[in-house]
Order: C-alpha cells, then structure tokens, then sequence
C-alpha cells in the first residue's frame, strides 16, 4: 500500500499554491524586523492556519522562510495558509553573537510565533488574493527539531529560564493543535554535556502542562547522539510526558531528517526517503484537519490505512 492511501477518501486534487516572502513585520524590539513567508492555496476560503517553525541544521537557507518546502507545499496545496518565519537563530542572519538570546534564541522563536498571530491582519493584507480567506479559530504550530522545541512551548511547555530562575510559560491559547517532528525531548540526565552546559535551558523542560491535542512525529533510528544519552526514545518524550490528547507517529528508519521534511534534495538529509516525506505529508495534514474540525474523518482513514499497510512505514499510537 503506498503512502498516497493513508488518506484514501477525503484527500482532494492538490490547488495551485500562491507563496509571497518576505513580508516584512517592522519590530523594533526585536534584533531585526521579522520576516515571513505566506503560502496558500489560490482558491478557498475559510482556511486554517499552520504556523511552522524551523529547525537550524548546517544549510545557510533550510533555516529560514525559505525552507521545509516539501511540508510547505502539500500543506498549502490541500487547504492550509502556512506561515514560516525566519528566527533569530537562522543562518540568514548572522547575528553578532553577543546578541541577547544567541545563539538559539529559544525565547523570541516562540515569541515571533505570537507576533504572527498579534498582526495577522497585517500579514493577510499584504499578500495579494487572501484578504478575507482566514479562518481564525482554527491555527495550528508545526516545528522541526529546534523548530519542535518552539513549538512545544507554544503548546505549553515549561521551562525554567536560566537567566532568572523563573518558569516560562510561553503557551497561546488561539493554537488549537500541533505537530512536533523530530523535537527535542526531556531535560535532565537525559542530556548530553555539552548541551546541558552551553544551552541549559533544555535541562529543564517540563511536557506536563503541554495540553493542547498534537502528533508527535519521531524516527526509530534518530539517535541525535549530539544532544542527547537516550536515543531515539528521546524524541517521543512529549507524547510519553504530556497528558492526551496526543498521538505518537513513529517512523520506521527514520533519521532526523524524517526521510527530507527540510527541503528538497537537501545534503544534510542522512536517510533521504521520498515515499516517507509523502507518508508524514499525508498523515500531518490529516491529523491537522481533523483536530481543526471536529468529526472529519481524514485522520481515523489514516491510520485505519497505516495499520491495515503490510508493510508499513510507521505506526501510531494515541492516548
């Protein structure tokens, strides 16, 4: 069975996507003006928003608005606006290392997803043919590794800052829901040394407050040996340690690349695999749409189509 029928019924023809970036959202308490890329379908209205946060990587561009293309697209292509913008934390940039928050700017990552939402109104009114096509009520978070890590936060994890000693709590109420792919786990003896000495604010991390309904999406063979002691296993901490409603997608030899969710043809992609990146496109957009409108169906033919696969590309389990 091919990825293509994890959504069998209820995936329709893909619609010509409009992408304009950079929009440029002038903010003066902030390092540089923030800038996004916006995507979206040319025709439909009432559409969802995914707000996607990207992950950091050796590319100088996978960093920034430009990336993540493969998700991007299919995502705009079947009815979602998505909104990328690019971190302090990008390549792009670079920074002067001195600058508050460097060199991963956990803090205004989360806080430029916030902004977005503060100036949709803005944002919609600069990219021509969407005025008046949003569905507010209905936003959704998506990250990649670091980007997984904003994400979390934004769906309510906590973490205690290092600089002040006091809990952070980052969470947006007009996120309904999210996806988490290939992000960061617990803190703690969990951590390498490294880590824990250079970006402590990982050390404290705390999925137990993380209520909002999300998929976390993990390789069975993404050790990360760079940022963590424990594996794979690592990346599903913030289904294992958050309360439901969560569904787990784990992804059978999958690195942390997830087969090339980045980019397209991307170097860094260590287990380059289209018909997985196809699968997580699929099985995403669904769990999205579902959980954005209640009783669509898009999600349970999903996995109904993943587990009765003979050989399947991964598996989920949800709670």
């Amino acid at each position: 069975m091919s990825a293509s029928t994890y959504t069998a019924g209820s995936l329709s023809s893909p619609t010509p996507v409009l992408s304009v970036g950079p929009v440029v959202l002038p903010a003066p308490d902030r390092a540089v003006d923030l800038q996004v890329r916006v995507s979206a379908p040319v025709t439909g209205t009432n559409l969802p928003v995914i707000l996607l946060s990207h992950g950091q990587g050796y590319s100088n561009h996978l960093s920034s608005l430009n990336g993540y293309a493969p998700l991007v697209n299919f995502w705009a292509a079947h009815g979602f606006v998505v909104i990328q913008p690019t971190h302090l934390s990008s390549r792009t940039l670079t920074l002067d290392p001195d600058t508050p928050g460097a060199p991963l700017y956990w803090r205004s990552r989360a806080e430029d997803m916030t902004r977005i939402l503060d100036r949709l109104d803005e944002i919609e009114a600069a990219v021509p043919q969407l005025p008046g096509r949003l569905d507010r009520s209905k936003v959704a978070v998506a990250g990649h590794s670091m980007g997984g890590h904003t994400a979390s936060l934004l769906l309510g994890a906590r973490l205690t800052d290092s600089d002040d000693g006091k809990e952070v709590n980052l969470a947006d109420p007009r996120i309904k829901a999210g996806v988490l792919l290939a992000a960061p786990g617990r803190g703690g003896d969990a951590l390498t040394g490294f880590v824990a000495e250079n970006w402590p604010f990982f050390s404290t991390t705390d999925f137990s407050g993380m209520t909002t309904p999300t998929l976390v999406v993990a390789g069975d063979k993404d050790d990360s040996a760079h940022l963590t002691v424990r594996g794979p296993d690592w990346h599903a901490d913030p289904y294992v340690l958050a309360p439901g409603p969560k569904s787990l997608l784990t992804l059978f030899d999958a690195e942390h690349g997830l087969g090339g969710v980045s980019g397209y043809d991307v170097a860094e992609t260590t287990d380059e695999n289209p018909e997985r990146v196809a699968a997580i496109q699929r099985l995403t957009w669904a769990y999205l749409r579902s959980r954005l409108n209640p009783g669509d169906p898009a999600w349970q033919a999903a996995c109904d189509a993943l587990a009765a696969d003979p050989s399947p590309l991964g598996r989920v389990e949800s709670k």
